[in-house]
Order: C-alpha cells, then structure tokens, then sequence
C-alpha cells in the first residue's frame, strides 16, 4: 500500500482501517500521508489524535511512528489530519524545484540533475553542469522561475512505462533520489510543466504554478565536482528575504546617495576611491618604514657595518622586504627586531655576513624558531624584551 498523496495532494483528512501496530509503529489500510522521499521530507500531522513523528516507506506498507503511545489495534478505524501549512509548503516548494530546473535547462551546458531537498527554511537543488554559476546566471535563473511562476503553466503528472520515459530525452532522472520510485516497477510517475520541465518525481506538486509564490536565491555552493547547490527561499521565507534585501538595497543607496538603481555604479565609484586611497596609505606605510630603517644606528662588528634597531607597528613581511631593499645602502647587515608582544627579528645582509646565522644566534638565546639562507632570514617567537635582542645583534 503506498501513499497516495502525490495522485491526490490536496487531500489533509481522511479515514483509514488500522492494519498493524508495532509499539508506536502504525499501518494502515491506505494513507494520504507521504512518507520521506526524494528530498522531501514526510508530513506533519495527526493519526488518531496523536502527532505523527515520522513516515517512512517500508518495502510495500508506509509505516506512520506516532509520538506518543495510542491504544490502537488492527481493525480499528482513525482519522488522519495532515498539517496543512506543512504540506502546502513542501508541496510549493517541491514544484518549485521544479521550476527552477527547467530555468537551468535555458541557462546551462551539459545539464544533469544532481538531487534536491527541502528543509523548513529553504529549498536546494543540485546541478551537474559545466557552466560557471556566476552572479549572473544565479540572478537569470531567479527571473526565469519567477516568470514561469507569473506564467501560470499548468502541472500534470501521470505514470508511463519506464522503458518510455528513459527514451525521452526532456525527461530529467536522478537515479539516486528517484531510486524510490523507479526501483523495480514498470512504470515511471512523470510530473510536466508545461512548456517547461519534465522530470521522473514522486512528490506532491501543485496544480498550476501561480500557486507557488515567489521565490527568491539565496546562495550557491558546490557539495562535489562538477556540482553547483543553488538554494532558494519560497513563500513567506521568499517575501521576509526579498524585503530584508530591499530595505539593505535602500540604506546603502541613502548612504551613498544614490537611488537603488544606481547602486552598482556608486559601489564601483566607492571601491575605486578606497583602492586608491589603500595604495596611497600602502605606499605611506612604506616611505615611514624605510625612513625608520634608513635612522636605525650602526655598528661595527668583525669589519661589517650593522645597521641595528627596532621598529613598532609593522609586521616581519614588511620589515623584511624594506629590510633587502635597504641593505648596502650604508650598511652591509640590516638587523631589525619587532617592538611587539611577540618579538621578531630580520635579518638581510650583502652575502659577506650570512643571515641565516645571525637569526640562528637570536634563536639559540631568546627561543623561539625562524631560518633562511644567506642574505636573508627572519624568525619568531621570542621570548625576550626587543632591546635586549638588539643589544645581542649589536655584539
């Protein structure tokens, strides 16, 4: 006995002959509750007044675990009520996953279905493309499902023969989600769009699309290769979503005093500015670091000029390159060490005293741990007040 809520999707009560219990397990002689499947999860409801926890489908019988204990017995006659926001949600969003295949069929290369699934928040659907779902392409493949839903196409379904339904080549398969339904029948269920998708389902779909609502992308992702999720809001969650959307769209134009319209070209005229004014500040940050390097003191050791200091505020990437940049230029070693809670030191010489190790000599009294090679090397960790590491560099 399986469901019948994909034939009959707008059914939410019913009456029904108990057929078997096992603890909080209940069979039935025909259900209209629909059992887990293909990525849309069972129903909500009620089974004899109790709430129903769980619907799964078990070879032939569709099995309803009820959350509590019931004193039912085989024979017995019960009502079942189906959660009617429940199901009228997934039954939306099912539909709408749909939709939004079709959409990709328009928009993407070598298109295979990769699966999809509902949850209470949002709805995902797995594409096997080789297209790149940029921005673009995820903002199209929103405007095309929202068009189909304003288009209001009809939505069949109707069970033909399996050899038949793989001959068609408009009929989309997942061999993994439609496993359930195609696992050993004769016949396939094919749930049509008109003019727009035809796909192998056994889920509950609504009538027409205008039913549907709109639906609004969230995000994408890629679960695998050659995979993209697409994930989209539908219904109420799509409307709280778009608002949220429009009102950020509205502050930021406020901010930047422009209209929502323009917005792009505001954020692209602010991006600029900023890239310039990092550059400036970055080539700044530069011409104070050198400064500071060039006003460090020197000091003769073994007929080598060291020039030997700390320096705050930079970290050792920067005071190393400046470091290379300035050594011979009045100095044959640069040694700098980083006037920070976690002390530094570089080290850059012109080859006739080896940096490698000069860091080496640091590490071996104040800790820490670094390397490099002959004109250049750096390390960390230390575990010393700067100046005393100076005073150590200095000889």
């Amino acid at each position: 006995m399986q469901t019948r809520a994909p034939a009959d999707p707008d059914v939410r009560e019913f009456e029904a002959t108990v057929r078997g219990v096992d603890g909080r397990d209940v069979t039935l002689d025909r259900t209209y509750f629909y059992a887990e499947s293909g990525g849309q999860p069972a129903d909500r409801g009620t089974l004899a007044g109790v709430p129903v926890a769980d619907v799964q489908a078990d070879g032939d019988a569709v099995v309803h675990t009820l959350a509590a204990d019931a004193d039912l017995a085989p024979g017995d006659e019960v009502v079942g009520v189906i959660d009617d926001d429940f199901r009228t949600y997934c039954t939306r969003a099912h539909t709408a996953s749909h939709l939004l295949y079709g959409a990709g069929r328009r928009l993407l290369d070598d298109l295979g279905y990769g699966g999809f699934g509902i949850d209470a928040e949002k709805v995902r659907v797995d594409f096997a493309t080789s297209t790149d779902v940029d921005d673009a392409v995820l903002v199209e493949l929103e405007r095309l499902t929202n068009r189909a839903v304003w288009d209001s196409r009809p939505v069949s379904w109707e069970r033909v023969p399996v050899d038949e339904a793989r001959a068609r080549e408009d009929v989309a398969f997942n061999t993994k989600t439609e496993e359930g339904v195609m696992a050993g029948a004769d016949t396939v269920r094919l749930v049509e769009i008109e003019d727009w998708d035809v796909a192998a389902c056994g889920g509950t779909h609504v009538g027409n699309t205008r039913e549907i609502g709109p639906v609004e992308v969230l995000e994408r992702s890629n679960p695998g290769e050659g995979l993209t999720r697409v994930e989209f809001a539908v219904g109420p969650a799509a409307i709280d979503r778009r608002a949220t959307v429009r009102g950020a769209a509205l502050d930021a134009a406020r901010e930047l005093g422009t209209g929502v319209a323009d917005l792009d070209d505001a954020v692209r005229a602010l991006v600029a500015e900023r890239d310039d004014a990092e550059a400036a500040a970055s080539e700044y940050k530069a011409e104070v670091l050198g400064a500071r390097l060039s006003a460090l003191p020197t000091v003769e050791r073994n007929g080598a000029v060291w020039r030997v200091g700390t320096v705050a505020g930079f970290g050792p990437n920067e005071v190393g390159e400046a470091a290379k940049e300035r050594v011979g230029d009045g100095a044959d070693v640069v040694a700098v060490v980083g006037d920070s809670e976690s002390p530094y030191v570089v080290v850059a010489t012109t080859g006739e005293v080896d940096a490698g190790d000069a860091v080496g000599e640091v590490t071996d009294r104040f800790g820490g741990g670094g390397g490099g090679g002959p004109t250049f090397a750096q390390g960390g960790g230390l575990d010393a007040d700067p100046e005393d590491v100076v005073e150590s560099l200095r000889g």
